[in-house]
């Protein structure tokens, strides 16, 4: 008996690392320790197939991953980490040092995304160091100033992720961690979709900035810095926006909420605001810029705050086509266009 279990148990263990080696590619594992197929999770997304038409895991063993990811045409795969603050992709980039040698924001962050679609983050890290690392203002030389010289502050533009002409981008149980600005930044006014569920986001001003369309629920927003937290661009489609659902704020003592500078379209339902933040409303910025509709930010049952001036009071009424809250989910925000949650229970492990 105990033979048989023994031969029976090692079979078993057989085909369970055969589902990583032999399963036609369909997962894949990174460990810096080598017991995976990749030491470097870069390594794993250049093997991924341009324009990939078949569904991808790929497995990062929990450690602290010293890397830039470039992904670029590279679609239908996720990154699953050992668990939040268990994986941590790491980098440390200030944009105004990367813009001095660089004539665009590619390789700005630690994860950037390009011409890509259908990719989910889970159970990771993924943080800019440059602001907990450098508490100092320094002057640099930059050939690329008017000046031939640049200010690189703590609290300046620091991308974690950054993301451009890439849609149907999901994160869950995701840190997304920087002391400044623009920390996650998902551009894509065109058709950018992009689903967020369970996670920690930290960073300075307009720390989530999504241009498009953006569903975010049960996330924490922590302003360690900046003028605001949140900010959102929809300018190119009316019905573009931002939606909060059950998420939390909390930050330093007078944080704001947010701000716009162009067409933006917010929605917070059942969100939770820390005793300190700012009794400012999110706010529209002095802008040069034309914009085609008039401000529009909801509120739905929202809680704590500043005990004065309580802007968040329910107006969700006043949104066109009077939606109602119990309909505003992932699959309101993105119509046909997207299922983020079917996608995900779909390719679920």
């Amino acid at each position: 008996m105990i033979k048989h279990f023994k031969i029976v148990s090692f079979i078993a263990a057989f085909l369970f690392q055969s589902l990583f080696v032999y399963a036609g590619g369909k997962v894949w594992k990174v460990s810096s320790n080598g017991n995976g197929q990749f030491t470097s999770i870069q390594a794993a997304i250049d093997k991924i197939p341009a324009n990939n038409n078949h569904f991808l895991t790929i497995l990062i063993d929990a450690g602290i991953y010293n890397e830039k990811l470039l992904i670029k045409h590279k679609n239908n795969f996720q990154l699953i980490g050992a668990g939040m603050d268990k994986t941590i992709i790491t980098q440390s980039i200030a944009r105004d040092a990367w813009r001095c040698d660089h004539n665009d924001d590619w390789g700005v962050a630690t994860v950037n995304v390009d011409s890509s679609y259908a990719i989910n983050f889970s159970n990771l890290t993924i943080q800019n160091n440059y602001g907990f690392e450098n508490t100092a203002t320094v002057k640099m030389p930059c050939a690329l100033d008017s000046t031939n010289q640049k200010i690189v502050q703590p609290t300046g533009h620091q991308m974690a992720f950054r993301s451009f002409y890439a849609t149907q981008l999901s994160f869950t149980k995701c840190h997304l961690k920087a002391f400044g600005g623009d920390t996650m930044s998902p551009w894509n006014t065109t058709n950018g979709m992009f689903y967020l569920k369970d996670c920690v986001l930290e960073g300075g001003v307009d720390f989530y900035c999504p241009r498009g369309w953006a569903y975010a629920e049960n996330c924490l927003f922590i302003s360690n810095t900046g003028p605001a937290a949140i900010w959102h661009d929809g300018s190119l489609h009316e019905d573009a926006k931002s939606v909060l659902v059950n998420c939390t704020f909390k930050g330093f003592d007078g944080f704001n909420l947010g701000r716009f500078h162009r067409d933006a379209q917010f929605y917070l339902i059942k969100c939770h605001f820390a005793s300190n933040m700012s009794s400012e409303d999110i706010y529209q910025v002095k802008t040069t810029n034309t914009l085609s509709w008039p401000r529009r930010v909801y509120y739905f049952e929202c809680d704590g705050g500043p005990t004065k001036n309580q802007f968040y009071k329910n107006n969700l009424d006043q949104a066109k086509g009077n939606p109602k809250a119990s309909y505003i989910n992932a699959a309101w925000v993105f119509g046909q266009n997207w299922n983020p949650i079917k996608q995900l229970s779909a390719n679920k492990l």
